[in-house]
C-alpha cells in the first residue's frame, strides 16, 4: 500500500468500518484517479458518510429525515426485480423491502442494495433517510447507506419483536403499519362503500383514550360494540390520508370488550373519553406531525390569497383555474367558498383552512351573498379584500385536525366560534409572561373595575 495513503485509508476504516465491503475502497480510490489528493479524498468521503449523524431509534422518524444512524432487527425481508427504465443502461435491478424493528416498533424499509442479514439478523445502518410511500413513512437504504451486520446486540429476540406493539393512540403515527390499542368507542356509524364494483358495509367512528382521539374503520364485523364500549383491539392496520393516521380493522384484527373489572384499572372511562378535548397551544400542535381532533385559539393575522369564491371541478372537487382541472381538464366549475387564515396564539402560527359551511358562519355572508359583492364591485378579490378587513385580528377558537408539512403546520377547522373566556384573564396570562410587575399592574386593571371588554 502506498505510503502517502495509508493513513488515511486507516483514519476511514476508524471511522466507517470495512472499507472494501461498502465500496468506499472503490469510491476513495476513483477520486484519487480524477487526481484528488489523499487528504481531500479523505474529507470528500467523510463529509459524504461520516458527517454529524443522529443515532435515531424507529418511534423517532419521521418524514424526510437525512444522514442518521439506525440499528434494528429484521423480522420480514423480500426482493423485487425491476425493470430496467428506457434510455438507462445501469441502475439497480433489485429493490429489498421488508421490517426493521427495535425495542420502540417496526418500520417498513426498502433497500436498493443487498443487505448482509435475513430474518432475526441485526443490521446497522450509517446514512439512512425516510421517505413518505403510500401516506406513510419509510426507512430508506440507498447506494450511499452504510450497512454492517451486529453480531453482539442487546435488542430483544425476534419473538418478542414480532409481537404487535401495544400503543396509545397519541403514539401512533406514520412510522406504524400494525398494532394493538385499548381505547373506547365515542362515536360510531354504518354506511356502505363501493369495493371492486359491490357495496360492502363499513363501520366508522372515532376512538378514544386519556392521551388522544383516533378515527377508525372496521371491515369486519363487530357484534356487541356500540358507542360506550371499552375495546381492546390486537392487529390492527395503520392507514394514513393526509398525514393523519386512522386504525384499520380487517380480517386479522381481534377485536375484544374489556370487562368492567378490567375497565376499572384503566387510565380512562367512557365518561372522560368522550369529554370535548381541552385546549392546546399552537406551539403543543406543531410539535406533532399530525393531531386529531384538537382545539386551539388565537388571533387571525393573516388572510391568505386563495380565500373568498373559488371554483372547484364538478368531477374531483379541486380547485380550478380558468375553467381548467389539472387532471380532468376543461370542466365546468361549482362555485364554493373557503377561508385561507393564519393563527396566531403568541407561542406559534399555523395555517387554518375554513370550508365553506364554516366560511358563512365566520364571515356573515352566505355564497351568494359574497358573489352579489362580486359582481356589484365587479372584482374577483372582492370578497377577498372585504375578508381580509373583516377578519383580520379576530380572536377565534377553532376544533379540528392538523398535520405538519413542508410549510408549517395545516388545520383543517370542522367548527369555530368566539371564545368567551373573560379577556381580562387573557390579559392578565399576557401580562404575566412579561413579568411579574406587568402581572401585579395587571391584576389591579382587573379587580379595579375597568371594563377591558
Amino acid at each position: 500500500m502506498d505510503e502517502k495513503i495509508a493513513p488515511h485509508l486507516e483514519e476511514l476504516t476508524r471511522a466507517l468500518g470495512d472499507l472494501e465491503k461498502t465500496g468506499i475502497r472503490a469510491e476513495f480510490d476513483k477520486l484519487l484517479a480524477f487526481r484528488v489528493s489523499p487528504e481531500v479524498a479523505k474529507e470528500t468521503i467523510l463529509r459524504r458518510y461520516g458527517g454529524k449523524r443522529k443515532i435515531i431509534k424507529v418511534k423517532d422518524l419521521s418524514v424526510s429525515l437525512k444522514n442518521f444512524e439506525i440499528t434494528g432487527r429484521i423480522l420480514d425481508i423480500g426482493e423485487k426485480e425491476l425493470r430496467p427504465q428506457e434510455g438507462v443502461k445501469e441502475g439497480p435491478s433489485k429493490l429489498y423491502t421488508g421490517v426493521l424493528a427495535d425495542e420502540t416498533g417496526p418500520v417498513m424499509f426498502s433497500s436498493w442494495k443487498e443487505l448482509p442479514g435475513s430474518v432475526g439478523d441485526v443490521i446497522n445502518i450509517k446514512n439512512a433517510y425516510t421517505r413518505l410511500w403510500q401516506n406513510r413513512i419509510r426507512l430508506s437504504i440507498g447506494e450511499q447507506s452504510l450497512v454492517s451486520k451486529i453480531y453482539d446486540s442487546s435488542l430483544p429476540q425476534l419473538s418478542e419483536l414480532s409481537k404487535t406493539p401495544a400503543k396509545k393512540l397519541i403514539d401512533i403515527g406514520a412510522a406504524d403499519y400494525s398494532i394493538s390499542t385499548t381505547a373506547c368507542v365515542v362515536q360510531l356509524s354504518h354506511r356502505e362503500v363501493p369495493v371492486r364494483g359491490k357495496q360492502s358495509k363499513v363501520i366508522s367512528g372515532v376512538l378514544a383514550d386519556e392521551t388522544a382521539r383516533l378515527p377508525f374503520t372496521a371491515w369486519i364485523k363487530l357484534p356487541g360494540i356500540d358507542i360506550g364500549s371499552i375495546i381492546r383491539i390486537e392487529r390492527a392496520q395503520v392507514h394514513m390520508f393526509r398525514g393523519m393516521p386512522s386504525i384499520n380493522l380487517v380480517s386479522s384484527t381481534k377485536v375484544s370488550s374489556v370487562s368492567s373489572e378490567e375497565a376499572e384499572n384503566l387510565a380512562f372511562t367512557f365518561e372522560s373519553a368522550a369529554k370535548d378535548p381541552a385546549p392546546l397551544k399552537i406551539e403543543e400542535i406543531a410539535s406533532r406531525d399530525s393531531m386529531f381532533d384538537v382545539i386551539t385559539s388565537g388571533n387571525v393575522i393573516s388572510v391568505r390569497p386563495g380565500s373568498g369564491i373559488i371554483s372547484r371541478c364538478s368531477e374531483c372537487s379541486r380547485v380550478i383555474q380558468k375553467a381548467n382541472c389539472r387532471v380532468h381538464g376543461k370542466v365546468e366549475g361549482v362555485r364554493d367558498m373557503r377561508i385561507k387564515a393564519v393563527l396566531d396564539d403568541g407561542t406559534e402560527s399555523m395555517s387554518v383552512m375554513f370550508p365553506r359551511e364554516l366560511a358563512e358562519t365566520i364571515y356573515g355572508k352566505t355564497l351568494e351573498e359574497a358573489e352579489q359583492l362580486m359582481f356589484s364591485d365587479i372584482s374577483k378579490d372582492a370578497v377577498y379584500e372585504d375578508l381580509r378587513r373583516f377578519l383580520t385580528g379576530r380572536y377565534l377558537a377553532v376544533r379540528g385536525n392538523s398535520s405538519y408539512g413542508e410549510y408549517g403546520v395545516s388545520f383543517v377547522a370542522e367548527s369555530a366560534w368566539v371564545p368567551e373566556d373573560d379577556i381580562a384573564v387573557r390579559v392578565v396570562e399576557l401580562l404575566r409572561r412579561l413579568g411579574p410587575d406587568e402581572e401585579d399592574q395587571g391584576s389591579e386593571f382587573s379587580g379595579g373595575g375597568i371594563n377591558l371588554a
